[in-house]
């Protein structure tokens, strides 16, 4: 072992003689750090993500049929999908909910399902097995499967919606990506995002497109003639009552039991195919409302159309607003990809291909302000969702880490009463990304799935710095002793140096690296495991290589206030 080490402190002592072979690892170190940021922009190698996917044990699937559209139609539709979804093995059971949201989850609680009640929408419950039992993870399931169900069961009607929902990873948000649109005129909100919809429907790994808006379609409205009512000799209660009782259904009367204390309630209403309409017409609504009769106090028949009159108008839709602002929501989810490239090429097609309408202002780094050419009408689009609290997050741990950079170089500075000492070790502290970055490179080549470069993964390379520094920082000091105590001179002080601190500096890499391993499986917490090894290692590399190259380059005697003692780095 001695051997090594001694061999060890020979190839250090020459690297740093040598002027040429400390110009080649200063060059290399460059290009090796150049070459590591490019991997993130403009390549792509390297994509950056709030959160990797979460392996559950469940997700729903939403069906949303046109409004108006009916509950047969939606059976229909519900009953295409779970056809798909019982042929697969991991899938234990399946629960449908028609014309309602499922049971309340974290996911139903902020995407608002739990408000669902309409004969056009439905949930479908997908229990898997567990985890560790099936080789495919959730998220995996969800995109194989997405694109053969949306394909086959959204075709049955037009415009049917199906979305796979899963319990979020990350923050509780509305969407991956949401598009708000904010103005003061609603038809003009509705276009802008109906424009906006088509763009995201067109980006590569954009999903679930869909709009929180209401369709408008033709609806009917029965409009009582009071005249005609008080000369039938019946009362507009009646009226109203046998077109409740018809068509919704109410409690009629009470039953005694001997069995249960409280008086059992006797409902009626039409069966299911008395109130199917044979067409979606105004004809169609006159004949079902002809065969409804009403019995005036001279015991004669009325029919229901002789007391109202039918026209037909458009539906009300709702009006959503944020901060007492109008507004709608463009959401969509992406398909194992982060949502910072998809939305950036999103925004630069509504860049040029908007601009035959409006006119286009940049508002912020991705927020866009329009007036449209015709009316004058001001719109803004305020990008959210997972996208816009990735990038806060990246900005807050970019800011924590230049935050611990200044801190650590303030401290140096007290320590050693030098900057440039100061800047050595932190310089091979920061080198420590150069193996974060490849080290997500690396696993993204071995894993199935997109290595993410996430918010734990910053964490990890945050944590890095203090332990990197504490390398450089033993260095230095050994050297500054074996300088000031061994009388040596200054190659061969920063040779022994790193020779003899390798030992403890490999060990303590070591121990790091074997528990990161732990973390490096985990779908959440990989990115830190993966950050702490590699970073780790470039660490190392960084301390026993680079810092001894950058100590024999400065000038000792000054910065270690050798003048004062009496002492000299040279032999």
């Amino acid at each position: 072992m001695f051997n090594i080490f001694k061999k060890f402190e020979d190839i250090i002592l020459h690297a740093i003689q040598s002027p040429a072979k400390r110009r080649i690892i200063i060059l290399l170190t460059f290009i090796s750090f150049v070459l590591s940021v490019m991997m993130i922009a403009p390549t792509n190698m390297v994509l950056a993500k709030m959160l990797p996917g979460k392996n559950n044990d469940t997700f729903n699937i939403y069906i949303d049929l046109a409004n108006g559209s009916s509950i047969e139609q939606t059976k229909q539709v519900s009953d295409c999908v779970v056809g798909f979804v019982q042929k697969e093995k991991e899938v234990l059971d399946t629960e449908v909910f028609l014309g309602m949201g499922s049971p309340l989850n974290f996911a139903g609680l902020i995407k608002g399902s739990h408000f669902k009640n309409s004969e056009n929408v439905a949930e479908v419950v997908l229990n898997l097995s567990k985890q560790h039992d099936r080789a495919e993870p959730s998220y995996m399931m969800v995109q194989r499967m997405r694109p053969i169900i949306t394909s086959e069961c959204s075709k049955i009607f037009p415009n049917t919606k199906i979305s796979f929902v899963e319990p979020p990873a990350g923050p509780p948000v509305l969407a991956s990506i949401v598009a708000e649109i904010y103005g003061y005129d609603t038809d003009g909100i509705r276009k802008l995002a109906q424009r906006v919809s088509k763009v995201l429907e067109e980006t590569e790994g954009l999903v679930d497109i869909d709009i929180m808006q209401d369709d408008i379609y033709d609806t009917y409205e029965i409009k009582i003639n009071t005249e005609k009512v008080s000369r039938s000799g019946v009362s507009v209660k009646q009226l109203n009552d046998i077109l409740y009782l018809a068509f919704e259904g109410m409690n009629i009367a009470v039953k005694n039991s001997d069995v249960y204390n409280d008086q059992i309630p006797i409902f009626l209403s039409l069966s299911q195919e008395s109130k199917k309409f044979s067409s979606k017409n105004i004809n169609a609504l006159k004949v079902k409302l002809a065969a409804l009769k009403l019995m005036n106090h001279m015991g004669m028949m009325i029919p229901i159309t002789e007391l109202v009159s039918i026209s037909p108008k458009k539906s009300n839709t709702m009006i959503l607003s944020k901060n007492l602002y109008q507004m709608t929501n463009v959401m969509a989810e992406t398909d194992m990809l982060s949502q910072v490239y998809p939305l950036m090429d999103a925004r630069n097609i509504i860049l040029e291909t908007f601009s035959d309408a409006y006119e286009i202002k940049k508002t912020g780094l991705f927020d866009l302000e329009f007036k449209d050419k015709q009316s004058g009408s001001t719109y803004r689009l305020l990008w959210d969702g997972e996208m816009e609290v990735t990038l806060d997050t990246f900005v807050e741990l970019g800011a924590a880490f230049i935050a611990a950079l200044v801190l650590i170089f303030l401290l140096m500075v007290i320590y050693y009463k030098s900057y440039t000492l100061s800047g050595i070790i932190l310089l091979g502290s920061f080198l420590s990304i150069i193996g974060v970055i490849v080290g997500h490179w690396i696993m993204d080549i071995f894993t199935t799935d997109t290595f993410f470069l996430t918010a734990t993964s910053l964490i990890g390379f945050i944590a890095l710095i203090g332990i990197s520094s504490r390398n450089s920082l033993l260095l230095i000091d050994f050297t500054k002793s074996l300088i000031e105590e061994k009388n040596m001179s200054k190659a061969n002080a920063i040779a022994h140096a790193t020779a003899t601190r390798a030992k403890p500096i490999f060990l303590t890499a070591a121990a790091i690296i074997l528990a990161s391993t732990l973390l490096a499986g985990d779908a959440v917490f990989g990115g830190l495991g993966v950050a702490l090894i590699f970073g780790t290692i470039a660490a190392v590399i960084a301390s026993l290589l680079v810092v001894p190259v950058l100590l024999y380059m400065v000038d000792l005697e000054k910065h270690f206030h050798l003048n004062k003692k009496g002492l000299s780095t040279h032999v």
